[in-house]
């Protein structure tokens, strides 16, 4: 991984960006979106607005018409919550449904969702990695171990065949697999000053 972080363009001292990516995978495209679509049925309406009403606090949601735009789209609180930024620009942008809105969010609770064949979502992950948007990613299946599954058995061995992904590992640790170096421990370096 070292080699391939200077490949890219990362030096390995720096943070690594790992985003979540939430993979749909069918051995079609159809099949990927039939998979999606029964996993979006399942999300009860009280769970998806419980999802959304950070955005909108103090509102009763459960008035709003699941089918229509939310009512308003409040500004979004100052400071650092890209969060809310994304979700209300989200829902102002696309014009989305509250029900859309809280689809959108409940599944993968905001993460990267991506529907498709193994060719589409290895394509999509490359382009992240390729790009410097990711150095790697926390795959979040929608469903264990089904999921986890699919992605193991269709989508590593294309990232395999294009080179993305490891065939074996370099270590025994995580760190040694990162290609990061061990950090001097600071107590002992205060102990070898002491003596």
């Amino acid at each position: 991984m070292k080699g391939r972080l200077a490949k890219y363009g990362r030096r390995p001292e720096q943070l690594l960006v790992l985003p979540g990516i939430s993979p749909v995978v069918g051995r079609t495209q159809e099949e990927a979106d039939a998979k999606w679509a029964a996993l979006q049925k399942l999300i009860h309406p009280s769970v998806g607005l419980s999802t959304i009403a950070p955005f909108w606090p103090g509102e009763d949601l459960t008035q709003w018409d699941l089918d229509a735009p939310p009512p308003y789209i409040p500004q979004p609180p100052i400071g650092r919550n890209s969060r809310a930024h994304v979700v209300l620009e989200l829902a102002r942008r696309d014009k989305l449904t509250v029900r859309q809105l809280y689809e959108y969010l409940a599944g993968a609770r905001g993460h990267w969702v991506v529907v498709g064949t193994p060719e589409k979502i290895a394509d999509a992950m490359q382009s992240w990695f390729e790009n410097g948007a990711a150095d790697g990613f926390n795959v979040m299946p929608p469903v264990l171990p089904e999921s986890l599954d699919d992605f193991v058995d269709l989508v590593i061995p294309e990232l395999q065949r294009r080179g993305l992904f490891r065939t074996e590992y370099e270590g025994t640790t995580l760190r040694e697999n990162l290609g990061l170096e061990r950090p001097v421990n600071q107590f002992t370096v205060r102990k070898q000053k002491a003596a």
